[in-house]
């Protein structure tokens, strides 16, 4: 049987995308991201589910990265999740006794506004999703922040969305084993490459794409690790990959490299 991975526990947003994606699969949840990435890569499940971006926090920059060092793997599809963040604690709480609120980093920034307005005071705690921090509830000074489908006995949901703004959405991208040979026909091309350490080097590459009439979506730049200074940059063009092939393989030649991520 089909086997899909997801960033768990159950109630997370990525389990919602991983049903979306991988429908009729068996579902396998993953603590972290690398330990997913891992899987997929030896062969554990047969795709794996991450969020890519959001819309009030950007880049999930470690999922950015582990798509890129990560060799043989690549994306065929996408989904976009709408993200409803409300407030989670034991039944009989009161707000005015929260001293600890826990949940997922995204889930933080993504809810900075209200939580400075609402907790000042209280202390804010990362888990490994935003499902996650139901299991540190412990007692009425406790709380967490999760999905408005979030489910659990003994807790209650607040009434209503916590998130910064209002149209919160996450991208998710389901990544398979293998390379360009995966890739069917496509509205969207991602990409990361780098340039030569050179005055104008990256603005002649984003010229290669400019005269082919291709437009660009999306540009992520990410420090090269272990090269202070340089950077590595992520490009999201609306394009099928076979029409975009001859722009790509121009643009190699002017890179020091360039990776093909996914097209979906």
């Amino acid at each position: 049987m089909f086997k899909a991975g997801y960033l768990g526990p159950n109630g997370s947003y990525s389990s919602l995308a991983v049903q979306k994606l991988c429908k009729d699969a068996e579902l396998i949840k993953y603590t972290n991201f690398r330990a997913l990435f891992s899987a997929l890569k030896a062969g554990d499940v047969d795709a794996a589910v991450i969020p890519i971006e959001n819309t009030v926090n950007g880049a999930v920059t470690q999922n950015l990265d582990l798509l890129e060092e990560t060799d043989g793997v690549i994306a065929v599809a996408q989904c976009e999740i709408e993200i409803d963040h409300r407030l989670i604690t034991l039944k009989g709480a009161k707000e005015e006794d929260i001293k600890k609120i826990y949940s997922h980093p995204q889930a933080f920034g993504q809810c900075s506004k209200y939580l400075a307005e609402n907790f000042p005071d209280a202390k804010l705690y990362n888990t490994s999703s935003t499902s996650e921090s139901v299991e540190m509830l412990k007692d009425g000074t406790c709380a967490g922040i999760v999905g408005a489908h979030m489910k659990a006995e003994g807790c209650v949901l607040g009434g209503e969305n916590m998130s910064d703004e209002e149209n919160n959405r996450t991208r998710f991208l389901k990544v398979v084993r293998g390379g360009v040979e995966k890739l069917g026909k496509s509205g969207s091309v991602f990409f990361t490459f780098t340039c030569r350490h050179e005055a104008g080097a990256l603005c002649k590459s984003l010229g290669i794409i400019a005269r082919s009439g291709l437009n660009m979506t999306k540009i992520e730049s990410r420090p090269i690790k272990n090269k202070c200074g340089e950077f590595r940059f992520f490009i999201e063009i609306e394009a099928d990959y076979a029409a975009a092939k001859e722009v790509l393989d121009e643009l190699k030649k002017n890179c020091l490299s360039l990776k093909i991520l996914g097209a979906y």
